[in-house]
């Protein structure tokens, strides 16, 4: 391992060639970290490589300069996501940015690998709200990862390989198994995280046999999994297919542009108020998908059968991720009796009542309050309840995120996401936190994620299926028992 410093530049070599990023603070000090961003781990997908696996970069002479974020797979502002995640045009769209205190030293510490959320359809790695230098000053190196995206990413084509952002994913935790010892990274204490649909991928990824030796712990925030059905992919597939006038195959998707098959995409998978009950019933059209090969059944019957049970996981939600959806009309809502709008929604007869009874605190602020905590429930916390119980015995830490923003009034979706990366001094703060969001909580939540990522465990008591232990992040803090304990009356719709 070679390091050159040139004034605020360093120089490490990779398995691929030389590339150059920038000292933030001057080297030596405490407190500097280094950046290299948009080292590419694959060649641009674009062309012949556009819905094939990923091929492993080749080399490249002399030195390349990793100052800048590379291009992104999401174009433009799809408006999906409170997190400040940018577009990036361009087509090299497979990169990695590494942000470390050690570069090409011997350092060995401990690594963090960040998967961005989005819906596997939308989000960036290239948010500041991302960005490694508060793990660098705790000791940790930390790796955010681009994949393809949307239908190019995940959509069945009938003679193309599966789940290419997947295999997008693998090949990215091979390039840091292959090269973070040269930032000062030590490969066999590497820690994947995400939030969202990057929490359902590192939980995806907990569930694969093949990606088991390329990580050592999860920590999953708001995980949302996909596994798509083979005929729903299929169908979906064809559909997009059919509605662009071609046929269902590599040669057929290659003749439309991105930009048609971004507005095909949109156009299919837009949520009206009469297929909000069907996504919450069939999931997400776009995402990992049980392919049998790649994932070969569903992540929770992989859990069950003990998959990733030597991994540790931290897991855990907001307690309103999806109120927001609810919120601009709740005045109008306010008239829809609670038990009306929540069998709308799916709430079977049986569970009415001891559900309203379980959440009568959110049922007195209203019908938007408790839609939106329904709909929370149902998308993340049903599931986070079973794969902790399908985990058994593993080692598992459960969570929830309380504390209310000050903007909604609520722990909505995202809130966490600045407390995990102690960033509460970032952009676009106040939009989604409110003013003075407090440092102390922050503190608690990235101290708890360097904790695990440097020791595997978080510094609270593991879950077990008698005691429920769970962390509450709120002001203050606590450790209750059975914390969604709220959520049991519709555990089995």
């Amino acid at each position: 391992m070679t390091q050159t410093s040139i004034g605020t530049f360093v120089e490490v070599d990779t398995t691929a060639g030389r590339v150059r990023g920038s000292w933030r603070g001057e080297p030596g000090e405490a407190s500097a970290s280094a950046a290299f961003l948009g080292i590419p781990f694959a060649e641009a997908p674009v062309g012949e490589l556009r819905f094939a696996a990923p091929v492993p970069k080749a080399p490249w002479e002399g030195v390349r300069d990793a100052l800048e974020f590379g291009a992104t797979a999401q174009r433009g502002d799809p408006g999906v996501t409170l997190i400040p995640e940018p577009s990036v045009p361009g087509e090299s769209t497979l990169n990695v940015n590494v942000f470390t205190p050690a570069p090409a030293t011997d350092a060995a510490l401990p690594v963090l690998v960040w998967i961005h959320g989005g819906g596997f359809f939308a989000g960036s790695p290239a948010s500041l709200w991302y960005d490694g230098g508060r793990f660098n000053r705790d000791g940790v190196v930390t790796v955010t990862i681009s994949y393809r995206l949307g239908f190019d990413g995940f959509g069945w084509i009938s003679d193309a390989p599966s789940n290419r952002g997947v295999r997008d994913w693998l090949l990215a935790l091979e390039w840091v198994q292959e090269n973070i010892a040269s930032f000062g990274g030590d490969p066999s204490r590497v820690t994947i995280a995400g939030q969202s649909a990057g929490g359902g991928a590192v939980l995806t990824l907990l569930g694969m046999e093949s990606a088991q030796h390329l990580f050592q712990g999860v920590y999953a925030i708001s995980g949302a999994l996909a596994d798509v059905t083979p005929a729903r992919g299929e169908k979906f597939g064809r559909e997009l297919a059919a509605a662009a006038g071609v046929e269902p195959t590599v040669a057929g998707f290659s003749s439309l542009s991105e930009d048609r098959i971004l507005e095909l995409q949109k156009k299919a998978t837009e949520l009206g108020p009469d297929s909000l009950e069907s996504m919450i019933k069939e999931g997400l059209a776009l995402g990992p998908s049980i392919d049998g090969e790649l994932l070969t059944r569903s992540t929770k019957e992989s859990l069950a059968a003990g998959v990733g049970a030597d991994k540790p996981l931290v897991i855990g939600a907001t307690d309103d991720e999806f109120t927001m959806a609810f919120a601009e009309a709740e005045k109008k809502l306010r008239w829809i009796p609670k038990g009306m709008m929540l069998k709308k929604l799916g709430m079977p007869k049986p569970e009415l009542k001891p559900y309203l009874a379980a959440n009568a605190e959110v049922a007195r602020k209203g019908t938007a309050f408790i839609a939106g905590r329904f709909l929370t429930d149902r998308m993340f916390r049903t599931a986070l309840i079973k794969i902790v119980a399908l985990r058994g015995d593993a080692p598992t830490w459960v969570y929830r995120f309380s504390w209310p923003s000050g903007t909604f009034g609520f722990a909505e979706h995202c809130i966490d996401v600045p407390f995990f990366f102690d960033c509460l001094d970032s952009i676009k703060i106040t939009e989604l936190a409110g003013p003075n969001p407090p440092q102390q909580l922050a503190d608690e939540v990235h101290g708890g994620a360097v904790s695990f990522i440097t020791t595997g465990e978080p510094g609270w008591p593991r879950y077990t299926a008698a005691a429920r232990e769970t962390k509450v992040y709120d002001t203050p803090s606590t450790v209750v028992a059975d914390g969604y304990a709220s959520v049991r009356p519709i555990l089995d719709i």
